[in-house]
């Protein structure tokens, strides 16, 4: 008779993708990072979401403490949404992703430098040493 398996420890991966890891999350904190949107912007920048699925995306962001909902009207009830200092920590992975996703995709260009055009390169820092670090420099966090 075999024992159930263990549940694995949580991952920092795992934990992240439990908060904003499905599609249309990801989407609708890219489209807030450049400043508060209605619900009505939101679905127009968040091409093919339905409304229903917009409400439980921001209603689950808000539930995370990454959007927070200010009421601009009583009557309708309607809000404005802004990503929080937590939620707006989420550029620097959506980049690496939307970068990812230029570098492997057939239409999409990748960020370039404005001074000479060449496309960017994301590295990880070290704020102490101030200096760029390899990934043979860096610790591994255990990611699945």
């Amino acid at each position: 008779m075999t024992q159930p398996a263990e549940p694995r420890a949580a991952s920092p991966l795992a934990d992240a993708l439990e908060r904003v890891g499905d599609r249309w999350t990801l989407l609708i904190v890219g489209a807030l990072l450049d400043g508060p949107r209605r619900f009505n912007d939101l679905q127009d920048e968040v091409s093919g979401i339905a409304p229903n699925i917009l409400t439980q995306r921001l209603r689950h962001l808000e539930r995370e403490a990454l959007v927070v909902a200010q009421p601009y009207s009583e009557r309708p009830p309607r809000y404005v949404y802004e990503l929080t200092a937590g939620g707006r920590e989420l550029a620097g992975a959506l980049r690496l992703l939307a970068d990812w996703g230029a570098r492997h995709g057939d239409d999409a260009e990748p960020l370039r430098h404005v001074d000479c055009g060449t496309p960017l390169e994301a590295r990880w820092y070290c704020p102490a040493c101030d200096a760029a670090v390899d990934e043979d420099d860096a610790q591994d966090a255990q990611l699945v």
